[in-house]
């Protein structure tokens, strides 16, 4: 925001035209060379006669002018107009424009909210394509297209606002993109096969702001991400990628600025092309794209993948009575989806405004960011929030739409991980298992299976065996295959893993709306006490409760996703909606690997823990030392990491299925005891016949596995299977022991009986 001095210097000196290029009053303004329309933003060049400066080209279908506006550092305007007009586009070459400077588009045409038509020039508006962004949005009534405090709310939408917004908005800057080999060749990529891949999400801020060993200066920044201490904790833990929350620039809710909060999580995206500004530790004229791109190059180095969580659905203009920062002020009717009353918007994202992907220019927009961030940023895959409004035609999801199409033809988009939070707000939006081949998806439906029986509310055990073995129910279709299923417990939204275990209702009195956001749906199960307790009992459970949580989610068929802080039990303290909470609560913890975690080594089922564990163990550390363990397993063996669904055919010679379910007696499992209640089944997975080959073209074998899940509140006898399905087991998990340093090794004769403590996960390999 300008200061009241600075604003007066942009009253005396934007009308010459000259200050942002450095010229003194009365010398002559810039000549704008006619330029080309493509490529759309703010392209520096060198021009054929050697002149270098800085083309701008703008689509603003149905708009009467355009002025491209400059800014010095003391904030004076030059305002060039954009008098070329091709196909829509307004475009123009201003030499000595250089890489650094600060820039916005004026948009001029038809103020008419009852058509749609919201043109207000006194707006200063962020070029959508801009590289880069120096400053925030704060929200002033100035910023509005509309008189915000009119004294009749109901029609203010409709009355223009005349103030000039550019002293309280951001500006583009100018970056040189054309700058030579970025080093973003194949052979420096991981180029982790999705199947055997483990996605870590994580916040820029959140993941570095409390780390020890990061300096200061860097927290909270993409050279945080990038410093060898934050990138030594994931490549122990044995992740392949990182799912970052959104880093495209995104702006402030007005409603939360007005309360002293800030959107943390960043789903509020202004500008597609640009890293989030408030990211960046080395400057905001530009440094911040070199500092994302060599975060990227560090993650690539120790084989680490980049996903970005993107958010082209909606954007920070809200609805009918938010601010004017961009696309409204440059084509409203273009960009955003309106009903037939047009002064109001089609909302399908439940953010007040949908983007109209049908319309060429918009689904360009998407398209050349993605092309943009994989060619140009370096990074690997993306995962589209609320895709499904992405995929809406006119009105209906159609997986025909032109936006998936063209996803399905481009050489760049097709080669990386897709990934679909395969739902909106709409009618019709719930769409888990129905985008097409390329496609992963969030799996919801894993999540609720999962989470509801190791609380002990599943009324049978048929959706838990879908979602084990990949959810085929879902995905065999298409050419489709398990890995199609991104599977997770816990993500952003809803509660932490810790969180999980100790809350049955939410606690987001903080977030100061009364406790109303955030979904009451939870799943989840308090062990006995709502939040802190000084029980011993209840903090052992808990911590056996994540131990369980977790195994079944590493030993699952399909990609598996981590939280960043599950790993080591961080809790947000009942809050299920942390969006706002850009502190302490949605930090990632990190003194909890340094302290000891109360509870004891006791076990829930009052016997004593196993010989020589350490107390230690039963929390933090241990649930930190499992997750490597059970990473480093999964990544050790392909039958956990399957390319094909399971057939559940017996196969010659002796008739062993390459998937089998037994019931504690040891015996296969019938369709009557799908249909029953159970705490208690085996799962047997066989690495005989994997399908497929290896890439020497070998066939590919591995171990068989039994895996025993018990969510009943006292120990059960289970009977091992014995032949043809195993001689001999050896028991390589156990989430009942507190110590998860090493593999237990026992090891049992098949057909023997062992016993499974109460709310445990056994987990055995075939030895015999």
């Amino acid at each position: 925001m300008a200061s009241a001095a600075e604003q007066e210097t942009v009253d005396q000196e934007h009308a010459t035209g000259h200050a942002a290029t450095g010229e003194p009053p009365g010398a002559p303004a810039p000549v704008v060379r006619p330029g080309s329309a493509t490529p759309l933003g703010a392209r520096y060049r060198v021009a054929p006669d050697g002149v270098a400066g800085t083309n701008f080209a703008l689509w603003a279908g149905g708009a009467e002018a355009v002025e491209v506006c400059l800014y010095d550092d003391r904030g004076a305007e030059t305002r060039l107009p954009l008098t070329e007009l091709t196909h829509e586009i307004w475009h123009g070459f201003v030499p000595g424009v250089h890489p650094g400077q600060r820039y916005g588009f004026r948009v001029h045409g038809r103020w008419d909210p009852w058509t749609g038509a919201r043109w207000n020039p006194a707006k200063l508006l962020l070029d959508p394509y801009a590289r880069a962004v120096d400053g925030e949005f704060e929200l002033p009534p100035e910023v509005y297209g509309h008189v915000r405090d009119w004294p009749q709310p109901q029609v203010a939408d409709t009355v223009r606002d005349d103030r000039d917004s550019a002293p309280y908005v951001p500006k583009g800057v100018v970056v040189h993109d054309d700058a030579p080999d970025d080093g973003w060749t194949d052979d420096r990529r991981p180029k982790t096969p999705l199947a055997d891949s483990v996605i870590y999400e994580l916040h820029v801020r959140g993941f570095t702001q409390l780390h020890p060993g990061i300096p200061e200066r860097l927290r909270g920044t993409y050279a945080g991400l990038a410093h060898p201490a934050a990138i030594g904790h994931l490549r122990r833990l044995g992740v392949t990628a990182v799912e970052l929350l959104p880093v495209h620039q995104f702006a402030h809710e007005d409603h939360l600025l007005r309360r002293g909060r800030r959107n943390y999580w960043g789903y509020n995206s202004v500008g597609y092309f640009a890293p989030h500004a408030g990211y960046a530790a080395t400057g905001t004229r530009g440094q911040q794209v070199e500092e994302f791109k060599e975060m990227v190059r560090a993650l690539h180095a120790a084989g680490i993948e980049v996903i970005l969580d993107v958010v082209y659905n909606h954007t920070a203009e809200a609805g009918e009575r938010g601010p004017t920062l961009s696309l409204r002020g440059i084509d409203n009717r273009g960009y955003y989806r309106l009903p037939a009353d047009a002064r109001r918007y089609t909302d399908y994202t439940g953010c007040g405004n949908t983007l109209h992907v049908v319309q060429p220019h918009v689904l360009r927009l998407i398209t050349d960011s993605l092309r943009y961030w994989v060619t140009e940023m370096g990074v690997d895959g993306f995962r589209f929030d609320l895709a499904a409004a992405l995929a809406r035609s006119m009105h209906d999801v159609d997986m025909l739409s032109p936006f998936l199409a063209v996803i399905a033809q481009d050489p760049v988009l097709r080669r990386v991980k897709l990934i679909a939070e395969p739902w909106d707000v709409g009618s019709g939006g719930y769409q888990v298992g129905a985008f097409p081949p390329l496609w992963a998806e969030w799996n919801d439906r894993y999540r609720d299976a999962v989470r509801d029986f190791w609380r002990g509310a599943l009324p049978d055990v048929r959706d838990l065996g879908y979602r084990l073995s990949g959810s085929s129910d879902l995905y065999a279709w298409g050419g489709r295959r398990p890995y199609a299923s991104v599977n997770f417990i816990t993500a952003h939204d809803g509660f932490t893993l810790r969180d999980l275990v100790s809350y049955e209702r939410k606690h987001n009195e903080a977030n100061g709306e009364g406790n109303r956001d955030g979904t009451d749906d939870n799943r989840s199960w308090n062990c006995g006490a709502e939040g802190g307790s000084d029980d011993p009992a209840v903090d052992a459970l808990r911590w056996r409760q994540l131990r369980n949580l977790l195994t079944t989610l590493l030993v699952s068929t399909g990609v598996p996703m981590l939280v960043a802080g599950d790993e080591m039990g961080r809790t947000q303290g009942g809050n299920n909606n942390a969006y706002c909470q850009d502190n302490e609560v949605s930090w990632v913890d990190w003194s909890l690997l340094d302290e000891e975690p109360a509870g004891g080594a006791a076990g829930t089922d009052g016997t004593d823990a196993p010989d020589g564990a350490d107390p230690t163990e039963n929390g933090p550390l241990g649930l930190h030392r499992l997750t490597v363990r059970l990473l480093a397993l999964r990544r050790a063996h392909p039958v956990l990491r399957r390319r094909a669904f399971f057939s559940g055919r017996r196969q010659a010679p002796d008739g062993l299925r390459d998937l089998a379910w037994f019931t504690p007696y040891g015996a296969e499992m019938t369709e009557a005891d799908w249909y029953a209640p159970a705490s208690t089944l085996g799962l047997f997975l066989s690495g005989r016949d994997i399908p497929g080959r290896d890439a020497l073209g070998e066939k590919i074998t591995d171990d068989s596995f039994l895996t025993v899940l018990h969510a009943g509140a006292r120990p059960v006898d289970f009977t091992l299977p014995g032949p043809p399905w195993a001689g001999a087991y050896e028991l390589v998990v156990d989430t009942a022991r507190t110590d998860q340093r090493a593999a237990p090794g026992t090891v049992h004769k098949g057909g023997a009986v062992v016993r499974v403590p109460a709310r445990a996960v056994l987990l055995f390999r075939v030895v015999a």
